[in-house]
């Protein structure tokens, strides 16, 4: 499996807004929008696969994440929900184009946090469910090392 890097380019893999726009359960506040996109930043930053660039403008909500100062939600609220390509270094663009954008990590999701909730905005941000959702990401991530050769 290659990718070319011009299929990362500009890559946005996911946007809150389009959640909270399209069809949010109206019972729920906004920012559970926010919840699946933060968990997978979070993941992100505690496997250090972000840009320069995203070090640079965020250094202290890294900080903050790290010592777990700020849920997942607040990281993504900060960053307004986005997730593209220039957030992520080289190996965290290449396995976020493969699992997140091919809709594995949805899948994942799902299956390990959302199961009997009526929708992926249910899932309440604590510790403890990114715990799980993180250790299936390294899982997958793991896996994807061995599939690339990395």
């Amino acid at each position: 499996m290659t990718v070319e890097k011009k299929d990362i380019q500009k890559t946005i893999y996911d946007n809150a807004k389009s959640h909270f726009l399209g069809n949010f359960p109206d019972s729920l506040p906004i920012e559970q929008a926010y919840v699946h996109i933060g968990m997978y930043l979070g993941w992100v930053i505690d496997n250090d696969l972000y840009s320069e660039y995203f070090e640079e403008e965020a250094d202290m909500q890294i900080f903050r994440f790290k010592r777990r100062e700020i849920s997942c939600t607040i990281l993504s609220e900060i960053w307004d929900g986005y997730l593209g390509f220039e957030l992520f270094n080289k190996n965290g663009n290449m396995f976020t184009y493969y699992y997140y954008g091919g809709g594995l990590y949805r899948n994942d999701y799902d299956e390990v946090l959302v199961k009997k909730l009526p929708s992926i905005y249910h899932v309440k941000d604590s510790w403890e469910n990114y715990n799980e959702i993180q250790s299936r990401i390294t899982v997958r991530y793991n896996d994807w090392k061995k599939l690339v050769g990395k």
